[in-house]
């Protein structure tokens, strides 16, 4: 292949806290490497990295990060016909060397920093246009150009740091199992100025402790940081950094997985349509594995991870592993409101579309989510998990684990009108009366606030409380807490960023 060109450092490198490092050695499919160069790109959701891994047989290879985990890719031919990144559009159809592929983002980058060793010279100050693109054989292909030219094809899979048998990582960037992944670091709040906590090594957004805003970090942490700022509202039902040992996905073996953001989403309701549904999202964090999501919604709890690949999508099914959906939901989300931290830029009121199916595989209720907005597409599959365990492996207290239960009503139960019936079926007038005063009162009471339980179990601005009140609006006088979408799983970052 072509001659290694040493390059030493071109530029600054934004320190990312990346556990990757040049001179870090591991074994692919049998073969070692090393870690010799970083090239270090840009845009305006964040920085990622794509290391050069040099084998011992001489081949080269990239590990990159992928959605909070990452992939392994090789550079191959560019085959005549090949589409440049910027003729593509996020969720199109695209077919690369005779074979299928759906384009997952496309985005405008720019070259921050090149270090050790590379291929060939690094793009610097040059228009550089990336899309990745995800197949039904679980894969990940990139296409780039520079200054409108092709330069690289590759195509790779899902790899774990652990399955590498990585050595040489830096210290700061992997603590122990479940844990956040580097120091704290303390800079102040744009808003309030109180200390920010930024623990987690890919962290692009970050909640302040103290007044809730959400602080934009993928420019870097300095005193003019992006931010908006949010209502304050009553806490997760899991605190963030509780640590809950699951088996994700079932059948694996069960993992550390700590709570490190958490994130409230709302249905926007369609025309016609009389209600309006809320959930939750916990994200979850371990060492070995990356991320994945514990999503809270009105047909109860489920875990998922973002997919590498795509499922096969035709009509109203997916296929997934031979693993057969149907689709159940479209429909259009918005974020509001966030604590925590987050491997994506989360943005105010960020709306997204959805594609929810569900099948079934081992015993569980099985989803796969389709999530889009403009610039970028991405699949998530997930499985219900009982909201008794949740709170088992969460350590949750009775009353704590008692609020994990939506599948019925708020409070109160049924009661009987036997007492008020008298001899022959018939109601006598004392009854009548009673009877009249009680509907009178509970009118009263409903044109009050017929939500209140709801108002004070998830406060005046959760969006359980919107929710309730919506479907009083159009005559749903209760919160019954069934039915509706069962949510998706926000995932952000796309492709190799």
């Amino acid at each position: 292949g072509e001659a290694l060109r040493k390059i030493g450092t071109s530029a600054e490198v934004f320190d990312d806290f990346t556990p990757l490092t040049i001179g870090a050695s591991g074994s692919y499919q049998g073969t070692a490497f090393m870690l010799v160069g970083r090239l270090q790109f840009g845009t305006d959701e964040g920085p990622w990295n794509e290391w050069h891994a040099l084998f011992d047989n001489g081949r080269s290879g990239w590990l990159s990060e992928d959605n909070g985990r990452y992939v392994f890719a090789f550079d191959l031919p560019i085959a005549a016909g090949t589409p440049l990144p910027e003729q593509l559009q996020a969720s199109a159809p695209v077919t690369v060397d005779g074979r299928p592929w759906r384009v997952a983002s496309v985005v405008r980058a720019k070259l921050l920093a090149a270090q050790g060793e590379l291929v060939q010279p690094p793009p610097a100050d040059r228009a550089i246009v990336v899309s990745d693109l995800r197949s039904t054989a679980d894969e990940v292909g990139t296409l780039e150009s520079v200054d409108g030219q092709l330069t690289s094809w590759s195509v790779g899979r899902s790899v774990r740091l652990a399955d590498l048998k990585m050595s040489g990582l830096r210290e700061t960037g992997i603590a122990g199992a479940g844990e956040k992944t580097i120091k704290a670091q303390s800079p102040p709040c744009p808003n309030c100025g109180a200390p920010l906590k930024i623990t987690l090594a890919t962290t692009q957004s970050v909640v302040c402790d103290s007044c809730k805003s959400v602080v934009d970090l993928s420019k870097g942490i300095g005193p003019d940081m992006a931010h908006y700022a949010q209502l304050n509202r009553m806490e997760p039902g899991i605190p963030l950094g509780r640590t809950g040992t699951l088996p994700i996905p079932s059948g694996a073996a069960p993992l550390p997985w700590q709570v490190v953001g958490y994130m409230e989403r709302m249905e926007l309701m369609a025309a016609g349509s009389d209600e309006a549904e809320a959930w939750r999202e916990y994200l979850l964090y371990n060492r070995q594995e990356g991320f994945a999501f514990l999503v809270d919604t009105n047909e109860g709890w489920s875990v998922a991870r973002v997919l590498t690949g795509v499922p096969e999508v035709r009509a109203q099914s997916a296929k997934w592993y031979g693993t057969p959906y149907a689709k159940r939901w479209t429909y259009t989300s918005e974020t509001t409101y966030v604590l925590g931290e987050f491997y994506w830029k989360v943005q105010a009121s960020q709306r997204t579309q959805h594609e929810d199916y569900e099948g079934s595989a081992s015993g569980h209720r099985a989803f796969l989510s389709k999530e889009s907005t403009p610039g970028e597409t991405t699949w998530s599959a997930g499985e219900s998990i009982p909201a008794p365990m949740v709170a088992k492996v969460f350590g949750l207290d009775a009353d704590a684990g008692a609020q994990l239960q939506r599948g019925g009503p708020m409070a109160g139960g049924g009661s009987s009108l036997a007492g008020l019936v008298g001899a022959g079926g018939l109601i006598s007038w004392p009854a009548l009366i009673v009877l009249l005063i009680v509907v009178l009162l509970l009118l009263a009471w409903c044109s009050q606030d017929s939500c209140r339980d709801v108002k004070r179990a998830y406060g005046a601005y959760s969006a359980e409380y919107q929710q309730c009140k919506s479907r009083s609006a159009a005559g749903t006088r209760s919160y019954n807490g069934t039915g509706g979408a069962w949510g998706g799983f926000s995932s952000g970052g796309g492709g190799h960023k």
